[in-house]
């Protein structure tokens, strides 16, 4: 059952795709009060779980410390952080009572669930214009799918991007790409996507190209096309201030990017420098900008992905003038009275500050709306200027399209990446944590940059990381500027690369399959134990095993030099692994603890007691994919229903797409 309650005059999102009646009053569950802004607060028992926020910090469990729903550009996810990316304002008390709660407020919001006080869940939102939604039900697992109803069907990407890609923060011509082709081709690694960062781009303007480097454009991306690999650019946030550049001078002409209080165009420095933000609150704007992606479909391109639309701002000439007057006091200063520190933090403080997001409005709904009461709801419409754009373009064709950050009810327009992760190996942990709790919030189609973006990657976390993206819809390896290259031919033992990721395209059937059954269905790619298990106490305790589809258990290894992991089973599995040599290693292990021995080279998974699942042989490509020639793995005398449409159009009919292996 869910209940709605409206308090003020929230801001309509669109996060909710389901119509209901508001409830008057305020929620039974908990207190509500409205001293300074919105408050809500709640008695935790010593049992209860606190499941969902989405990308958010720390377990799958989120009890023990303080959130904010502030989108963020912070490459720095260390544990102290409490925004990230994306704002996913739900959440699932799991104990005495068994609730659910959404926030639908795009501003600022903090969740303190048990930092103040350790029984105390306590809900802020700076005003009380919202709509918070109360979902009741017999477990989480039945919550949280009501909840997926409630916001809509998830993204669905094309097939093609369910295999591998790779990225660079370095790749600027069309030899560097070639390169990069060669180097998986050429060594029988299988790959279908790779992606193009900034230095595609004309001065790093969005929609353009880089003028000698990609004169052919076209004949470039069918020629990758013709090698079986997709070109994906990345789309930034802000359009830069260049006179005759067409797209700044098409949006100043018509209004469509924020302004300053006074009516004139916003400017905040990004990539290009100056930049202005299209106004993708306002419809007329949104389309404008959406037509945009035109420009590079209409040249081959099947696939985008969004970036720095939190939005992301370096400085502000309002900041640097600030910053200049301290640095010009400290100069001057002959008595000590300005502090370095005080230098220091006129400098760091120009990236991202709240003062700044003051500064600019949006139209919407005919409205002057200063940004920072939606600021979580930028990057959400950024996305949806592009979905919406390729129903125009192509309206029963998929595109790739994920985004960086994003709000509840982006779920349905595009995936999401975590964002600009670190090669430390306590990221590969926050990936495995962060998954489940994404696909509660509606984001099916995810994963984290592979072997970390920032700092330098070892073979070791590579590969271990590599047999996690094995499992994420989106298995990109993604690193930054200046970091150890980590491409998997730059290392020795090519093949241990080649082997891991071949285990990736022989589980596409199974996989696809899973995640086409959890789009269409409301429901989960990748959950809790818990939710498999409610009533196994030890199972509710396990942050470190995922459950995917309905057949199968991941417990991958995280730790630097572990030759091997513990693992709790909560029923009778099968342990399987795929070996270097192709072949597979099979054993069923009772329920209880177990340490299990997996090499670097190796892929490992757990099938439920009376599952199979199917495997197709490699390919280099997923176009390659013999998916009428399947084996099956598992239990004997048990059969799988396989999903499996064209991968490229709508047609989600799952009666039609489905047929039964029996094993």
């Amino acid at each position: 059952m869910i209940q709605k309650y409206v308090f003020g005059r929230p801001f309509e999102t669109e996060a909710v795709v389901l119509e209901m009646e508001a409830k008057e009053g305020v929620p039974e569950y908990g207190e509500t009060s409205f001293g300074e802004g919105f408050v809500w607060t709640y008695r935790l028992g010593d049992e209860d779980v606190v499941y969902g926020l989405g990308e958010a910090n720390r377990g799958i469990n989120k009890r023990g410390y303080c959130y904010i729903s502030n989108n963020t550009d912070i490459p720095e996810h260390t544990e102290d952080q409490r925004s990230l990316y994306g704002a996913h304002n739900f959440f699932v008390v799991s104990g005495v009572r068994t609730f659910g709660l959404f926030v639908d407020y795009p501003a600022k919001v903090t969740f303190d669930i048990g930092y103040t006080r350790m029984d105390t869940l306590k809900i802020c939102c700076e005003e009380a214009d919202l709509y918070l939604y109360v979902i009741e039900g017999e477990s989480a697992y039945e919550i949280v799918r009501q909840f997926r109803k409630m916001i809509g069907r998830s993204y669905i990407a094309p097939k093609f991007a369910f295999g591998y890609g790779q990225s660079r923060w370095e790749y600027a011509t069309k030899e560097d790409f070639y390169r990069v082709a060669e180097g998986y081709r050429k060594n029988h690694i299988p790959m279908d996507m790779v992606y193009m960062d900034i230095d595609y781009m004309q001065d790093y303007k969005d929609f353009t190209l880089h003028t000698e480097n990609f004169s052919d454009f076209p004949e470039f991306v069918q020629g990758m096309k013709e090698n079986h690999l997709r070109l994906i650019p990345i789309i930034d946030a802000g359009v830069k201030v260049e006179k005759g550049y067409e797209i700044y001078e098409e949006g100043v002409k018509n209004g469509y990017f924020c302004k300053r209080e006074d009516g004139s165009d916003f400017v905040a420095a990004v990539w290009p420098g100056d930049t202005h933000f299209p106004d993708v609150l306002n419809p007329e704007a949104r389309k404008w900008f959406g037509e945009k992606y035109r420009i590079l479909t209409e040249q081959g391109i099947e696939g985008f992905w969004n970036d720095m639309n939190e939005p992301a701002i370096f400085y502000t000439p309002e900041g640097v003038e600030k910053a200049q007057k301290v640095v010009k006091e400290f100069l001057e200063d002959t008595e000590g009275k300005t502090s370095i520190f005080e230098v220091r933090d006129a400098i760091m403080n120009l990236a991202n500050n709240e003062e700044d997001y003051r500064s600019f409005y949006h139209q919407a709904d005919g409205k002057k709306v200063r940004h920072d009461k939606v600021h979580n709801l930028f990057g959400c419409n950024m996305t949806r200027a592009a979905s919406e754009a390729f129903e125009r373009i192509a309206p029963e064709k998929r595109f790739l399209m994920f985004s960086r950050s994003s709000y509840i009810g982006m779920h349905r327009y595009g995936g999401i990446w975590t964002g600009d992760n670190k090669s430390w190996w306590s990221h590969l942990l926050l990936n495995l944590k962060m998954m489940p709790s994404l696909n509660m919030c509606g984001f099916l189609y995810t994963g984290a940059d592979l072997g970390g973006f920032g700092t330098d990657t070892t073979r070791d976390l590579l590969l271990r990381w590599l047999a996690l993206g094995v499992f994420t819809p989106l298995m990109r390896n993604h690193a930054a500027l200046g970091t150890r290259k980590q491409e998997c031919y730059q290392f020795e033992h090519i093949e241990d690369f080649r082997h891991v990721i071949e285990v990736r395209y022989r589980l596409i059937p199974y996989l696809y399959s899973e995640y086409m059954k959890a789009a269409l269905n409301d429901d989960l790619y990748f959950k809790p134990l818990a939710f498999t298990y409610p009533k196994d106490p030890m199972a509710l305790q396990v942050e470190d095993q995922l459950m995917l589809g309905d057949e199968i258990m991941i417990a991958p290894v995280y730790t630097q030099n572990a030759k091997g992991r513990y693992v709790y089973l909560p029923e009778e599995m099968k342990f399987v692994k795929f070996l270097p040599d192709g072949t597979l290693s099979e054993q069923t292990l009772p329920a209880g603890h177990h340490y299990v021995e997996i090499a670097l080279n190796e892929v490992p998974l757990f099938i439920r007691q009376n599952k199979c699942i199917p495997l197709a042989s490699p390919a280099e490509y997923v176009d390659a994919l013999d998916t009428k020639n399947l084996t099956l793995i598992g239990y004997k005398n048990t059969s799988y229903s396989l999903y499996e449409d064209d991968g490229i159009h709508k047609d989600y009919d799952l009666n039609k797409n489905t047929k039964i292996l029996k094993y």
